[in-house]
């Protein structure tokens, strides 16, 4: 019979490097039973990478890991899974243009064939019971997963990875891509798995969060494991300085309480209909910073998209520096950017190099007459931007897909900075991003401000929209809540009422 704090698993001595790039460098860590154990670091740290490697994603260079008492080297995340281990990626692991019922079961047909034929009734109703014991009621098995929002793919995901015989679940900052309900749901299975004897590694970027959730806390930095902390040395200051081996100031957001702008309207929503949303408008002005907030379905990534021409209008206009915007080559030809929270199905592409998904928007100004575009000109560009936000890289023609988190946030930032845009549309600008690039973008945000550009960023983070926007639009119901004005004294719960 297991027992709480018997070694669940063990990494000894792991290397694993990219190239050039060192990875890990002898990352031993140990994995107890009845542990939250926390992971946190700079983007880039190895927090994914060693997890990977354990989840049977990627092998290491060397080194060795035990689990369950036995040498463990998973050939696929599929039969890590089947041994007890599962791992929720960062970024979107769901199947595109089959059913949700076939994404909860993928590689699990054999459990509903009969005869050689697959029974998608059985299926269909085994996936709606397995969504209906997490509390994920609004989910149909039978529905096409294409219906249904980033967030509610998440918790597709989660009710995927988990079953009563996982015995080791790796959470890897998942939380940054859930609502508030969906992240109610992921602490109570969490804390649920260790009560039971079982374990959870937890990655999170969120200060507050690893503190709140995690019973034990493993920083590492370039590749090394710095330090493990028990909850009572849990503090914000101490982890932040073993995260970056400096101090960071407390000041995240911007100083002043200014909430003015120009008077210059360069995106404005008059009377438009689209998806469940009627009759809505909105002004934004050059030198603002207007926030829109609300709960994950409210609306306001719908706002984004449309002002980026993603969703067609039913009825109204909505017009970009006093014209129709007519699509998203009109947004672009307008110099406007969107920074989109799924980064990897609609920002970035991932077979692709940092330099190619740099310069995609600017390659009509990168070429010349002849429409050749000079390899010279474009690597000056990509280059002039990796220095800039310091995206961790060999070079500029690694895959955007072999980046971190926070590297490919980047990126995406450094597409739009380099065609020069100056209206952006920022849908969960900082996801996925460590506390020093957090901090970085908080004042790259605010020298925009001071550009005179005009940003428009949604966000479920009421600090977030609290610290940086002159104006902040609540939605709730597909509707306009609350309309606030940027105040020293404005709290999270004078906003909190018009959400919920």
């Amino acid at each position: 019979m297991s027992e709480q704090g018997e070694i669940l698993l063990e990494v000894k001595n792991m290397f694993k490097s990219f190239g050039p790039t060192i990875a890990l460098k002898d990352v031993n860590l140990t994995i107890k039973r009845g542990q939250i154990h926390g992971l946190v670091g700079e983007n880039g740290s190895g927090k994914s990478t060693v997890t990977s490697i354990a989840s049977g994603l990627q092998d290491c260079d060397s080194g060795e890991m035990i689990y369950l008492g036995k040498a463990w080297n998973p050939e696929s995340m599929i039969y890590a899974r089947e041994q007890g281990m599962s791992m929720i990626l960062q970024e979107a692991n769901t199947i595109s243009d089959v059913t949700v019922a076939e994404n909860l079961f993928a590689g699990k047909e054999a459990e509903f064939t009969n005869l050689g034929m697959v029974s998608k009734k059985k299926m269909v109703q085994a996936a709606d019971e397995l969504l209906q014991n997490f509390g994920v009621e609004h989910i149909k098995g039978g529905d096409s997963i294409n219906r249904y929002s980033f967030e509610d793919r998440k918790l597709i995901e989660i009710c995927r990875a988990v079953t009563d015989d996982t015995q080791l679940l790796v959470v890897d900052e998942t939380t940054t891509a859930l609502s508030h309900i969906g992240r109610a749901l992921i602490y109570k299975l969490i804390n649920k798995m260790a009560a039971e004897g079982k374990a959870v590694i937890f990655i999170s970027h969120d200060m507050d969060e690893i503190i709140e959730v995690c019973n034990i806390l493993t920083v590492l930095r370039d590749g090394n494991i710095i330090g493990t902390l028990e909850k009572g040395e849990m503090d914000p200051k101490k982890i932040r300085y073993m995260m970056v081996g400096r101090e960071i100031g407390e000041a995240y957001y911007r100083d002043d309480y200014d909430p003015s702008h120009s008077g210059e309207v360069v995106l404005e929503f008059k009377n438009a209909s689209f998806n469940d949303i009627k009759n809505f408008n909105l002004k934004l002005h050059k030198g603002q910073i207007l926030g829109l907030g609300g709960l994950s379905g409210s609306g306001m990534r719908d706002v984004g998209r449309a002002a980026f021409g993603l969703e067609r209008l039913k009825e109204g206009t909505i017009e970009c520096k006093g014209n129709p915007l007519e699509g998203i080559m009109s947004a672009i030809d307008n110099n406007m950017g969107y920074i989109s929270k799924n980064r990897d199905r609609e920002a970035l592409i991932g077979e692709g190099s940092i330099r190619d998904n740099i310069i995609m928007p600017s390659i009509r100004g990168l070429s010349g007459k002849m429409m050749y575009l000079s390899k010279k000109a474009s690597t000056k560009v990509a280059q002039h931007q990796i220095d800039a936000f310091s995206i961790k890289c060999n070079n500029e023609n690694q895959y955007v897909s072999t980046l971190s988190g926070g590297n490919k946030q980047k990126v995406s930032f450094a597409k739009w900075m380099a065609k020069d845009s100056d209206i952006f549309i920022m849908d969960c600008p900082t996801r996925g991003v460590d506390i020093g690039v957090k901090q970085f973008m908080y004042q790259l945000i605010s020298q925009m401000k001071a550009d005179n550009k005009a940003i428009l960023m949604i966000s479920e983070e009421l600090p977030e929209l609290i610290g940086m926007c002159d104006q902040i639009i609540i939605m709730k119901d597909n509707e306009v809540s609350a309309n606030i004005t940027r105040d020293k004294d404005l709290k999270q719960t004078d906003i909190i009422e018009y959400i919920i």
